[in-house]
C-alpha cells in the first residue's frame, strides 16, 4: 500500500496493514480517512448504513496523527485505522440516537468507554452506524433513520440490530466496526453481510456509555473481515472500568490467539456440533455450509463430534421474555419529561405528555417489546413468566457448561437462513424472533461467540457458522476463526454495482 494508491488506503485493506503503512510513512492517516469517507458516501447512497458521517472530526484526528509521526512521536497501536460505531454507543457531542426518534436531539456529554479506548489507541471514528431502534430487531428495518439494505443485494436486509456497522465493514468502508450484541445483534448481521462478528464473554468489554436495551444481556462486540483485526481491537478495549461494575480483568492476548491460527492447524481441539440447532428448521444451504465447516475443521486437525444442549430450542422464548422485561425498565426513562423528545404541552399534564411522547416517538417494535416486558413483570404474572424465564436461563447455562466439559468449542449455524427480503418479516414478529434461536444462547449464558463466513447460497448471499467458547476462553474463538478464514478473506461487497436485486 502506498500514498500513490489512494484506493488501497481505504477500508478495503485490513486494520493491521493500515497500521503498518501509516507507521512506515508509506501512506498518511489523512489518505486513509479520505478514502474511507469517499467510500462511505457511495455506500450510504445504496444501503443507508449510517445515521451520520463525521468528516471534520475524522480528518482532524488523522491530521493530528500525521503531525505526530512527522515530529517523530511514537504512534499508538491502531494509528490511522478508520472505524464505525453503532449509533447506541455514546460519542461526545455527536448525535447518538440508538435509531430512535425519541433520542433525535441527544448529543452525549461524554464518550462510551469503548469509544474512548479505541480512539486513544489511534483508531479514527468516521461515522455512526444505522441500527434497529434501541437494538430491538434482527433486520435493521426498525430504525427511525430508515432501513439498512444488504450490500450484496439491495432487496435483502442487512441483519440487525448492528446492520449499519456490518455493512460498513462488508462494503469496504472501514476494516472494523463496533456494535452491540444482546441476543445476536453483532453475529447475525455479520452472517448476513459476510464478515466476522465477535461477541466476547459478558464483562470483557465495558458497557459504560452503551444505551441500554437488556443490561444482563448487552455486550459490545466487534465486526471485521479478519480474526487478527478483531484481536487487535480487543487488545485495545479490554480491562476493568470503574464506570462498569460488571467488567472483569482480561489480559490483552486476543491478537496473539488470532496469530496462532495462522498456521492453519487445530490439532487436538475438540468441537461439538449441537444437533438441537443444526437439523430441522435450517435452510438446506445453511445445513450444507455447516457440513462444509465441519469438514474444514477436521481437515485442520480438530476432533468433531455431536454434543447435546437439550434446552437449546427453548432459549429463544426465554431470551425474549428476559430482554423485553429489562427493556421495559431501561426505557422507562424516555418519557418526554426529562429524557427524550417531548410531544405535547406542559399544560396538558404529565401523564398526557408522557403517553403522547412515548406513543409518537417509540416505533412499533419497541412498543411491542415494552408492553410484553411490562406484562411479564406485572403483579400476578411475574412468577409465571419472568421467573420461569430466569429458571430456563439457568438451565441453558448449566447445559452449556456441561457441554464445555466435553469439548473446547461448540458449533452451530449463526442463523437458520441467509438474508431475507426487506419487509418480509415485519408483519410476522414471531418469524423475526426465531432468527435468534442460535445466537441468543451465548447471551443467556454470558459466554463468547463468533460468526464466521461459510460460503454462499444459490443466490450468492453470504452464509455463516457460529462457534461458542466457555466463559473467558474467547481466544479459542479467534484462533479457530483465523483457521477457517485462512486463505479465504471475506470479499468486499460491490456496492454501486450491487449483485442482483432479487
Amino acid at each position: 500500500m502506498s500514498a500513490e494508491d489512494p484506493g488501497a488506503a481505504s477500508g478495503t485493506v485490513s486494520a493491521h496493514e493500515i497500521v503498518q503503512a501509516v507507521a512506515a510513512g508509506t501512506v498518511r492517516a489523512r489518505d486513509v480517512v479520505d478514502a474511507a469517507l469517499a467510500r462511505a458516501d457511495q455506500v450510504q447512497a445504496a444501503t443507508n448504513a449510517f445515521t451520520e458521517l463525521l468528516p471534520e472530526r475524522a480528518r482532524a484526528a488523522a491530521d493530528r496523527l500525521d503531525a505526530a509521526r512527522a515530529a517523530g512521536t511514537a504512534l499508538p497501536p491502531l494509528a490511522g485505522v478508520p472505524f464505525v460505531a453503532k449509533a447506541n454507543l455514546c460519542v461526545e457531542g455527536v448525535a447518538t440516537t440508538a435509531g430512535s426518534a425519541i433520542l433525535a436531539d441527544f448529543r452525549p456529554p461524554y464518550d462510551a468507554t469503548v469509544i474512548a479506548r479505541l480512539e486513544a489507541a489511534g483508531a479514527i471514528l468516521i461515522g455512526m452506524g444505522n441500527m434497529d431502534e434501541f437494538g430491538m430487531g434482527s433486520s435493521s428495518e426498525s430504525s427511525a433513520h430508515g432501513p439498512v439494505r444488504n450490500p450484496w443485494n439491495d432487496a435483502r436486509v442487512a441483519g440487525g440490530s448492528s446492520g449499519g456497522p456490518a455493512v460498513a465493514v462488508a462494503a469496504g468502508v472501514v476494516p472494523l466496526a463496533l456494535g452491540t450484541d444482546t441476543g445476536g445483534s453483532v453475529r447475525q448481521p455479520a452472517a448476513f453481510c459476510g464478515v466476522l462478528g465477535f461477541k466476547p464473554t459478558y464483562g470483557t468489554l465495558s458497557r459504560h456509555g452503551v444505551i441500554a436495551y437488556g443490561s444482563s444481556l448487552d455486550q459490545v462486540g466487534v465486526l471485521a473481515r479478519g480474526a487478527l483485526d478483531v484481536g487487535l481491537v480487543m487488545d485495545a478495549l479490554v480491562g476493568k472500568d470503574a464506570n462498569d461494575a460488571t467488567t472483569v480483568e482480561v489480559p490483552p492476548t486476543f491478537a496473539a490467539a488470532a496469530r496462532e491460527g495462522g498456521d492453519g492447524r487445530l490439532a487436538g481441539v475438540r468441537v461439538g456440533v449441537v444437533p438441537e440447532l443444526s437439523g430441522a428448521g435450517n435452510d438446506p444451504a445453511v445445513a450444507r455450509a455447516l457440513d462444509e465447516t465441519v469438514q474444514r475443521l477436521r481437515h485442520a486437525g480438530a476432533e468433531v463430534s455431536e454434543v447435546h444442549v437439550p434446552s437449546a430450542q427453548a432459549a429463544v422464548a426465554c431470551y425474549y421474555l428476559i430482554a423485553s422485561a429489562e427493556a421495559s425498565s431501561n426505557l422507562a426513562r424516555y418519557d418526554g419529561m426529562i429524557t427524550g423528545v417531548r410531544v405535547g404541552d406542559d399544560a396538558e399534564g404529565q401523564e398526557a405528555v408522557m403517553t403522547a411522547s412515548r406513543g409518537a416517538r417509540f416505533g412499533t417494535e419497541v412498543r411491542r417489546r415494552v408492553l410484553m416486558g411490562t406484562f411479564a413483570l406485572s403483579a400476578g404474572h411475574v412468577d409465571a413468566w419472568y421467573g420461569r424465564a430466569l429458571q430456563v436461563r439457568r438451565k441453558v447455562a448449566n447445559e452449556l457448561q456441561a457441554a464445555f466439559e466435553q469439548v473446547d468449542l461448540l458449533l452451530t449455524p449463526t442463523v437458520p437462513t441467509a438474508a431475507f427480503r426487506l419487509g418480509e418479516r415485519l408483519d410476522d414478529p414471531l418469524a423475526m424472533y426465531l432468527g435468534d434461536v442460535d445466537t441468543c444462547l451465548a447471551n443467556l449464558a454470558g459466554v463468547g461467540g463468533i460468526s464466521v463466513p461459510a460460503g454462499r447460497d444459490q443466490d450468492g448471499l453470504p452464509l455463516a457458522a457460529q462457534l461458542l467458547a466457555p466463559a473467558l476462553q474467547d481466544g479459542r474463538l479467534l484462533r479457530a476463526a483465523a483457521v477457517l478464514a485462512r486463505g479465504d478473506e471475506p470479499r468486499i461487497a460491490p456496492v454501486g454495482a450491487i449483485e442482483g436485486t432479487a
